[in-house]
């Protein structure tokens, strides 16, 4: 986020991540660049999600690999992939409190993915934020 720009309230975050999240999705899914679905309407936070995520896109797939346990990123449900950048974005490049950012995770993947999303998202993200933010929110 940029200075001046003016911090997303809860439910307006979480619309944001779902908007990120579902470009991410689609061009994931269709090995395009997110940012090309952008638009002035989508809202600030969104934007700024999917520009770190395209930004920083090795490196958080580096850090899922190393946190995921026993799965390959490929492997993992797409949304589910794309709810983890999302979330590791979250946590090392901005000052949200760690558990709005896990709770809001879990919200969209028991909402968007398979059944068991929640509990694999929850524990992944649980794992980088004590490792990321050992003493932060």
């Amino acid at each position: 986020m940029t200075p001046g720009e003016p911090t997303p309230r809860g439910g307006d975050r979480l619309i944001a991540r779902r908007r990120a999240l579902e470009l991410l999705h689609g061009a994931d899914v269709g090995d395009t660049d997110p940012r090309d679905g952008l638009s002035g309407e989508d809202p600030y936070y969104a934007r700024a999600l999917v520009e770190g995520v395209v930004a920083h896109r090795a490196e958080l797939d580096g850090v899922i690999r190393k946190s995921a346990e026993h799965w390959s990123l490929e492997r993992m449900p797409v949304v589910d992939r794309n709810v983890l950048r999302i979330g590791i974005y979250e946590l090392i490049y901005t000052d949200v409190p760690s558990g709005v950012i896990v709770d809001q995770a879990v919200r969209l993947a028991k909402l968007l993915s398979t059944e068991d999303s929640g509990r694999f998202v929850n524990g992944l993200l649980g794992r980088v934020a004590r490792e990321r933010r050992p003493s932060g929110p």
